[in-house]
């Protein structure tokens, strides 16, 4: 397997994967430089979830406690545009966990899934530190039997193929294993 160079990051990353896959230990392990075991550097995490129930704030704690005191993190489950301007501050690179549970919130509290979409996208262009995203495939499962669970997993693909196509690098991950997908050559920094 060929090695991931960790820094300098590309602009933007995308590491997708099914539940409990590795995809926020690697993306966490991309961000501050110990992939391959360095010292950490400082990073900015956005967090989308929220606390809805006991599981998912059992979920959280779990997620803080094995990040440590290097990140600098940011909680906001709507607007992750004005996330992403507020983490550019900072000077750090960017981790982002994670886009399914940003799309649920979303969807729950009504938005225009297009409408989002398109904003981040914009946000993203605007970005001058390295940004990684995490988000779940949820296509590779059986069919959802509601309408909701359908519209959602359509929904997933759909910005899953957006961030995709704008990624600078695409990493798939599957049993911990990170395996490539696109790996563009670094562009010059936006002016």
């Amino acid at each position: 397997m060929a090695q991931i160079a960790t820094f300098p990051l590309p602009p933007v990353t995308l590491v997708l994967g099914g539940a409990r896959s590795g995809k926020s230990t690697h993306a966490e392990r991309l961000a501050t430089g110990t992939l391959h075991g360095a010292a950490p550097r400082p990073a900015v995490y956005i967090a989308t979830a929220e606390a809805g129930d006991t599981e998912m704030a059992t979920r959280i704690l779990a997620h803080r406690m094995r990040r440590g005191g290097h990140w600098t993190t940011i909680e906001e489950s709507l607007r992750l545009d004005e996330a992403l301007h507020a983490a550019q501050a900072h000077g750090q690179p960017v981790l982002v966990d994670c886009l399914t549970l940003w799309l649920s919130n979303l969807m729950l509290a009504g938005a225009d899934l297009d409408e989002e979409t398109d904003t981040l996208v914009q946000v993203i262009d605007d970005c001058t530190m390295p940004v990684i995203f995490v988000s779940n495939e949820v296509g590779l499962g059986i069919v959802p039997d509601t309408t909701l669970g359908r519209a959602f997993r359509d929904a997933q693909g759909r910005l899953n193929m957006r961030i995709a196509n704008r990624a600078d690098r695409v990493i798939l991950m599957a049993a911990g294993l990170p395996l490539v997908m696109k790996d563009r050559p670094a562009r010059p920094p936006p002016l």
